[in-house]
Parts: structure tokens; sequence; C-alpha cells
């Protein structure tokens, strides 16, 4: 036995008898008191192989990657979609007229919380509403310095993923129905760069009470806030046979009001504006003029869609 050990072995005697080893004694490790480790390697040493690596901590569930789709870009194309393939295409350059005054006003009033918010609507089911959001998305997603998340808030007829031949997926509702559900499991990222989708989720019988309430105020914020260059675009309801639209409104930057032309009446739309009322900016967008008439209204044509 070494004199090391002998002392170490005196020390807890001596301990057991109840006398108190000297003041600066070095004790034997106890149960409660587990022996020090040796001081770490200095900068640029290698660990000592008795060394346990430190491993890093797991990422919080708001790290996780979100889920990544692929649009069928061919079928898109043929569809009569704008896509990132066909960038000089005539729809191409229509959807640059209609979304530079949007962009306009959104950087003028940038300091406002909410400019981002942007949600696109209809009097009416059939004026093109679904047609318009998935265009224009995508239109917005190939500006150079902004991102674009779609969100298909037409909670009791959700399009926007059957528009882009994708399966149902958890979405919103199920952001505000269930606390263990966070962004990045329902957020969807894509094959266009800069365009990801949120998808309106499980129906839920109270979905207008649902985007009133104080929960949705904070989503909208989290995600309108967490990336400066983000736009976000809504796919709403049509305003009058609905509610949910019309709680949406009130939260939004600005509202694009999709008219079908020659069918929407003046009095239907007018009551689709008096819905409007607390919306700061609300855009009105002619849809589905002939294509003789492209170059004297303000407007584009589209196929006979929400």
């Amino acid at each position: 036995m070494s004199i090391v050990e002998q002392a170490v072995r005196r020390l807890e005697e001596l301990r057991r008898s109840g006398i108190e080893p000297p003041a600066g004694t070095v004790r034997p490790p106890t149960a409660s008191q587990p022996a020090a480790q040796p001081p770490a390697p200095a900068q640029g040493e290698a660990a000592s192989p008795r060394q346990k690596p430190q491993v890093p901590s797991e990422p919080p569930a708001s790290g996780k990657a979100s889920r990544t789709v692929n649009i069928d870009l061919g079928a898109l194309a043929a569809a009569g979609y704008l896509t990132p393939e066909t960038p000089r295409a005539r729809i191409a350059d229509e959807f640059r007229v209609v979304k530079r005054p949007l962009l306009s006003r959104m950087e003028a009033n940038a300091n406002r919380p909410g400019s981002n918010l942007l949600m696109v609507s209809s009097s009416l089911p059939g004026e093109g509403k679904t047609f318009v959001s998935v265009n224009l998305a995508i239109s917005l997603a190939m500006e150079l310095d902004k991102t674009v998340l779609l969100v298909d808030a037409d909670v009791s007829r959700p399009s926007v993923l059957k528009r882009l031949g994708l399966p149902q997926a958890p979405g919103l509702l199920d952001l505000l129905t269930d606390p263990a559900v966070g962004v990045s499991d329902v957020l969807l990222r894509t094959n266009i760069p800069k365009l990801s989708l949120l998808p309106a989720g499980r129906q839920h019988g109270r979905a207008t009470e649902l985007l009133a309430s104080e929960a949705m105020r904070r989503l909208l914020d989290e995600l309108s806030n967490r990336y400066a260059d983000r736009i976000l675009l809504f796919d709403s309801p049509p305003l009058l046979p609905s509610t949910e639209s019309r709680v949406l409104a009130t939260r939004m930057g600005q509202v694009l009001l999709v008219v079908e032309a020659d069918k929407t009446s003046q009095k239907t739309l007018e009551q689709a504006l008096a819905t409007l009322e607390q919306c700061p900016d609300v855009s009105l967008l002619l849809n589905k003029i002939s294509r003789s008439e492209v170059g004297s209204y303000y407007g584009y044509y589209a196929p006979d869609e929400a």
C-alpha cells in the first residue's frame, strides 16, 4: 500500500471516530461529495481519453426544420399558373403590375404593426381569389429581397394545397387549438425559392372564434415579426357568405378584394366593402376580363375558379 493510500485510509478512520482532520486536509470522496474532476485541457490541447466530451443539448422544438414539399411546376404551369420557370410569361407580367403598388404601400407603412400582412378575398365564391392568391404569392417570392408565407385561411373550404397538387396537412387551426403543435410542425417549405405554405389544417366548428382569438393575434405577431423580409399572404373565405374573413381583415395591413368582371354587381361589391371598414387599406382587382380587354383595365384573365 502506497503512502498516499495509507494517509487516505488513516483520515477515513479518524473521521469515523468523530475526529475532524486538521483544516486544509483533503478529504477522501464520499457519496454526497463527488471527487473533483481533473482540470479541463488548455485551449489547443487534446482531451484526456478518460474525459467524456461535452454533448450539446437537444435543440428546442421551435428549432426543428420544417417539412419540404415538391410542387409539380410543369403541372402548375399547364393549369394556367405562374411559375419561376416562366418569368417572362404574360401572366408573370400581369402580376408584376398587381404586386408593385402592394409592395410600395408595405414599404411606406413599414413602421406600422402588421404592414406585411396581406389578405386576398372576394365578395362571393367563384370570383378567382385563390387563383390570385397562389399567383401573387409566387410572384412576390420572385422578388430579390422578399420571402413569402402563403396561409390558407379559408378554413371551411381549404383549396390552396389542392391547387398546388399537394395533399391536405395540419396547419393554422391545429396551431390555434393544440398547444403542443409548433409553427415548424406545420410549416411547409416548397421547391419554389422563398415560398412557404401554412395549410388551413383540421376543420373546427368554432373557426370564427379561433381567428378572432388572442392566440391568433399572438400567432400573427410571431409570424410577421420573425423575419423582417417576410410577407404573409392570406387566402381568406369570401366576405359575404362567412364571417371568418371579416374578423381576419381587422388584423391585416392590406386587403386585396377580387371582383369578377361582368358578374359581381355594384350592390354586392358595396356590401363587401362595408365589411372592410376597419381595414386601413383596401385595393380592388378586376378578374376574369377577356384577353382582348387586358390593355384597358387594371386586371387580368383567370380560369373560372375560386
